[in-house]
């Protein structure tokens, strides 16, 4: 979230992060977001069943009209009605190549699974748990006294170069999802974009 709103602040950014949403109230996030001016809210989930939760976050999404919701941290499963009432306008990044690892612990499974390689994935949502069209992937090497958390914090370092990189894409009108394919400067993107530096 930190790297989405400096990223948004730089010459030229063709966005801005108009709010920021929490389903935990205590979330660090939420601060930090109010730290550097961006209104924050939290809506904890309570006793409030999914679908009752989902159609409160979507009214309140709703309010602020985004052209595109980014997920960073936000660790509940959406609804169907949720994903189809901003059908092609959400975001999320997940710390695996995916379709490998999807769900929780991907850097304790890609370790075990002994990959020489990791990395993480900027997709769409869709109802799939993860198994949205993927955008761009980054790739990190797994090295032989690697740990999770030695792990993660590379592959974190990439996630920020890559979100921000995605966000743009979109908010420049190059980024678009439909059909169930996503599709960059108007060709589908077969495959993710692989991330080198040197994307524009």
């Amino acid at each position: 979230m930190r790297a989405l709103i400096e990223h948004s602040r730089e010459p030229g950014a063709p966005y801005t992060v108009s709010r920021v949403f929490s389903d935990q109230p205590g979330a660090a996030g939420l601060e930090a977001a109010r730290a550097m001016g961006i209104p924050a809210q939290a809506l904890p989930a309570g006793t409030a069943d999914r679908a009752a939760y989902d159609r409160a976050l979507a009214g309140a999404i709703h309010a602020c009209s985004p052209s595109l919701i980014v997920l960073a941290g936000f660790m509940r499963i959406l609804s169907a009605p949720f994903v189809a009432d901003f059908a092609g306008k959400i975001l999320n990044i997940h710390p695996s190549l995916l379709p490998k690892f999807p769900g929780l612990h991907t850097h304790r499974r890609a370790l075990e699974a002994r990959e020489t390689e990791h990395g993480a994935t900027v997709h769409f949502v869709t109802e799939q748990l993860d198994g949205g069209p993927p955008v761009i992937q980054a790739r990190v090497a797994v090295l032989p006294d690697d740990d999770e958390a030695g792990l993660a914090a590379r592959v974190q370092a990439q996630e920020h170069r890559i979100y921000p990189l995605a966000v743009r894409w979109f908010c420049e009108g190059r980024l678009h999802c439909a059909g169930g394919r996503a599709s960059l400067d108007g060709r589908p993107l077969l495959e993710p974009v692989q991330y080198s530096g040197s994307e524009g």
